[in-house]
């Protein structure tokens, strides 16, 4: 009976962290840009079950800024190309672990526990915007600045260029890095979304570890203007 008593309070603890970690924003307060003019521009929070990304379309300045992904053999001026997404992670785990049918224990314990950490950049053509999994943000030409900056400071870096790890992808379009910071199931793949987005300007949670509950905050502490809605095909 004891370890069912204590059972059901750490349940209790983590589901009320979660909800804390939802519903209090963070930062306190911001004075975020509710302006869209031509400076704006679009990106979009990808979301799975377990993980989310951050999906930049691609344009000249954005290869520029990037123009070191080259040395993970990643052919970021292929004319199809419309988006470099962007997502960190455990090393283990994101890199042994291209499908959950990869699955192992040690990745597995590494993720829950402590593990170096990893950017992962993937090539994407075009993304269908009305999938509920796509969450659209207009950021003002301020914030894309910010959140690119973000992003680049999250490599790590060797004799000031990032590091490929060079042979630990997932197929031709996609590429690992090493990356600043140890993952862990306290802070993970999606408080490093969520810490990106606040650089940029945006408020979330004080701690969202899974997609539903970032998302989730970002709708609710953020001006309902940032997000845009895609119009279907027909």
């Amino acid at each position: 009976m004891k370890i069912f008593k204590y059972l059901c309070i750490a349940v209790a603890l983590i589901v009320a962290s979660l909800g804390a970690g939802t519903l209090l924003p963070k930062p306190l307060t911001h004075n975020q840009s509710t302006v869209v003019d031509a400076t704006s521009r679009r990106v979009l929070v990808l979301s799975n079950p377990i993980h989310t990304d951050i999906a930049l379309p691609v344009d000249a300045e954005l290869l520029a800024q990037f123009a070191f992904l080259r040395d993970g053999n990643l052919d970021i001026d292929f004319p199809g190309v419309r988006y470099l997404v962007f997502g960190w992670g455990g090393r283990a785990f994101y890199t042994q672990t291209p499908t959950w049918a990869d699955l192992k224990p040690f990745p597995l314990l590494k993720g829950l526990t402590l593990d170096h950490s990893v950017m992962h950049i993937a090539l994407a053509g075009d993304i269908p915007l009305t999938d509920a999994s796509v969450t659209l943000l207009d950021l003002s030409g301020e914030e894309h600045r910010k959140l690119v900056d973000f992003i680049v400071g999250s490599f790590a870096y060797s004799q000031e260029k990032p590091i490929p790890l060079l042979g630990q992808s997932y197929g031709r379009n996609d590429a690992f890095f090493e990356a600043v910071g140890y993952f862990n199931a306290v802070v993970g793949c999606n408080t490093w979304t969520a810490a990106a987005l606040r650089y940029a300007g945006l408020q979330t949670g004080w701690w969202t570890p899974l997609p539903p509950l970032l998302t989730a905050s970002l709708r609710m502490h953020n001006d309902a203007s940032i997000f845009s809605v895609a119009v279907p095909a027909r």
